[in-house]
Formats: structure tokens, sequence, C-alpha cells
């Protein structure tokens, strides 16, 4: 790993701490071309009402309106857990050469977890794939994230009685 990875896996993070700010899942991503961060994201499904406004989406959305291009040829995905199934599919069908993750996601992790599509040789392209990035710091803001979550659970159903 280089030292820019762990810049833009700790942008990614930033991103992440945005959605754990406002009570979404806290996940974080970044695009990167040619050394320049031109897509960020953070999970905005409760904000938006929106099943794919997911962080990975939120990133490569913007990625590509800053090269006027829906294919992100030369560009790299950070991303602080496994992405899922369906933006896996996003990353695919966007041409993103290489996707960093953080943390796996034993759950719905669909690129070493549950799936391994970004390197499925049967898709019009593959995607190299680099785990493990900052994956305690990516981990942990999960953790947090679903142990305030059930916390705030236990206290609302205690006051209710």
């Amino acid at each position: 790993m280089f030292q820019a990875d762990v810049q833009y896996m700790k942008a990614a993070l930033v991103e992440a701490q945005k959605a754990f700010l406002i009570d979404e899942v806290p996940i974080g991503a970044v695009v990167v071309h040619n050394g320049d961060i031109i897509g960020r994201g953070h999970n905005l499904r409760e904000h938006l009402n929106d099943g794919v406004a997911h962080a990975e989406i939120m990133a490569i959305e913007e990625a590509c309106g800053a090269l006027n291009s829906w294919r992100l040829v030369d560009c790299d995905l950070y991303v602080t857990i496994e992405p899922c199934l369906m933006c896996s599919g996003a990353i695919i069908n966007s041409r993103i050469d290489n996707v960093c993750f953080g943390a796996r996601d034993p759950k719905a992790g669909a690129v070493k977890s549950l799936y391994t599509v970004l390197e499925d040789s049967r898709l019009n392209h593959r995607v190299n794939v680099i785990e493990g990035l900052l994956s305690d710091q990516c981990s942990q803001i999960m953790k947090a994230f679903f142990r305030a979550a059930r916390q705030k659970r236990k206290n609302i159903s205690g006051n209710s009685k």
C-alpha cells in the first residue's frame, strides 16, 4: 500500500463519519482519477428515501459528472466497507479499474464475502480488488453506529413501559 492509498481511504472515512452524524449507516466512498478525488459519497438512503443512495453510487455519480462521462476509466474507488451486489454492478458498469475497501461485509458483501462479482471472468469488465486498508477504523465506525442504534432502541423501549 502506498501513502496515497491511506489518504484516499481516510477521505472515505471522513465521508463515513458524515453519514454517522446524520444517523445513516456509516459507509463512505471516494473516486480518484489521476491522483485527484473527483467523487465523494456517503450513505443517504434514509434522508433521500432512496434505496440506491449508497456511498459508492453517490461517489460514482459525482465522478461521472466531473468527467462528463459514464466511463470511469483510469479511476479507482476507495470505500470503507465491501460493496454490495448493487454497488458492484455499478462499479463494473462504470468501468472503474480498481476498488480498495476497508472491511468485509459478511451479510451483503459481493466482492469477497458472499460473491466475487468484480473478478468474475464471465463479465465484460473485471476490477482489481484490494482489501483490508484501514480495516480496523472502517469496521470500528460501523460497530459504534450499530451499538448506538441498539442502545437507542433499548432506551425507547424502556421509556414506553
